[in-house]
C-alpha cells in the first residue's frame, strides 16, 4: 500500500512538472537595445500614448523614450517612432535617411526610411520617369490599384475629357505623375514604427506601421481632381527598409487593422494619423531556446528529490 501511494505521488509529481514545460507558451520577443542613427539621425518624432491618443513628445524626452513606445503589439500598441519625420517639409533633403536599430532574438535589425536612390535607382542610374524599371514604379503601380484607380479608369477619362479608347498606361502615367508632382514618394517614405516582434518559436519579425486607416482623406485634397476618384477607406502604409541577417527588403502593406488609436492631442494633432495598424513581417532566425522558468526548475527538482527519497526508502527496508 505504501509503495503504491509512494508511486502516485512520484507520477503526479513528474505529470505536473513535464504538464508545466509542454504549457509553456511560445515567448514573442521584443526589440531591445533601440538606438536612433543614419544620415539624418536628428530627423525623428516620438508619439507616446495617452488615453486613447498618440501624442508627440518635445525633443527634451523623446530620446529616452524610444524603446518604451515600441513594446506594444497589434492588440495594444503603445505608441510609435516616425523615421525621417520632416519628409513633408519644404527643401527636404531626399538623399538622407533616419534608422532604428536593435537586437531581437540574439541578432541585429535595421529599420530606416527610404531615400530617393531606394525609390529610383535602375540599372541604368536613377530614373523618376513613369515606366522605369525600379521600385517606385514596382509600388505605385499597387498603390494605384489599392486606391481604387483602376475600377474607376471610364470615370477619370469622362472627367478630363479623354477619349474612351484612350490606354490605360496614360491615365496611370498620369496619376504617377501627380504623385510624383505632390511628393508623394517622400510622403511614403517616412514610416512610423510601432512596435518589432519576434515568435520564439517560429522565429517570424512582425512590424507594426502605425498609418490612417483611411487614407482617402489625407490624400484627395492633395491630388485634386484625380483625389475624387480614390476608393473611399482605402488603405497603404508608408515603407520600411529593413536589414536583418544580411537581407535588406522594403516593407508595406494595403492592409490595416484599427489601431484604437488616433492623433488627437497635443502639438501637430489631426484627428486621424495612427489610426490604422500595418502588419509586415519577415522570416526571423529562431531564437535560441528559453530558459525554463524558475517555478519548473524547481518542480523539476522536486521530483528529483522524490526518487532520492524512495530510493534511501527501498535500503532502510531491505
Amino acid at each position: 500500500m505504501k509503495m503504491t501511494f509512494q508511486k502516485l505521488v512520484i507520477g503526479a509529481s513528474m505529470a505536473i512538472g513535464v504538464s508545466a514545460l509542454a504549457t509553456v507558451p511560445a515567448q514573442a520577443g521584443t526589440l531591445t537595445g533601440a538606438t536612433i542613427g543614419g544620415t539624418a539621425a536628428n530627423d525623428y518624432s516620438v508619439y507616446d500614448v495617452q488615453g486613447k491618443s498618440t501624442i508627440l513628445l518635445d525633443d527634451a524626452s523623446k530620446s529616452a523614450n524610444v524603446q518604451k513606445v515600441l513594446d506594444g503589439n497589434a492588440a495594444n500598441p503603445t505608441g510609435n517612432v516616425e523615421l525621417r519625420a520632416s519628409s513633408e517639409q519644404a527643401n527636404f533633403d531626399f538623399t538622407k535617411n533616419t534608422s532604428l536599430t536593435g537586437q531581437i532574438g540574439g541578432q541585429s535589425i535595421t529599420l530606416s526610411s527610404l531615400t530617393s536612390a531606394d525609390w529610383f535607382s535602375t540599372a541604368s542610374g536613377p530614373s523618376t520617369a513613369y515606366g522605369a524599371n525600379n521600385f517606385a514604379n514596382t509600388w505605385f503601380s499597387q498603390f494605384y490599384d489599392a486606391a481604387g484607380l483602376a475600377a474607376n479608369e471610364s470615370t477619370i477619362k469622362l472627367a478630363l475629357g479623354l477619349p474612351s479608347i484612350t490606354p490605360s498606361s496614360y491615365i496611370r502615367q498620369q496619376a504617377y505623375n501627380a504623385f510624383f508632382g505632390i511628393n508623394g514618394f517622400q510622403r511614403s517614405s517616412d514610416p512610423n514604427i510601432s512596435y518589432v516582434n519576434q515568435n520564439d518559436t517560429t522565429g517570424d519579425i512582425k512590424i507594426g506601421l502605425a498609418g490612417h486607416l483611411n487614407l482617402k482623406t489625407y490624400y484627395a485634397p492633395l491630388l485634386g481632381t484625380l483625389g475624387n476618384f480614390l476608393k473611399d477607406g482605402f488603405q497603404a502604409s508608408e515603407v520600411v527598409k529593413v536589414t536583418y541577417n544580411g537581407k535588406t527588403d522594403f516593407l508595406y502593406s494595403f492592409s490595416a487593422t484599427d489601431s484604437g488609436l488616433t492623433n488627437s492631442l497635443g502639438v501637430g494633432a489631426d484627428g486621424a494619423s495612427h489610426s490604422g495598424n500595418y502588419e509586415v513581417s519577415i522570416k526571423g532566425v529562431v531564437p535560441p531556446a528559453a530558459v525554463p522558468e524558475p517555478s519548473i526548475i524547481l518542480g523539476l527538482l522536486g521530483v528529483a528529490g522524490v526518487f532520492v527519497t524512495q530510493r534511501k526508502f527501498k535500503k532502510v527496508s531491505i
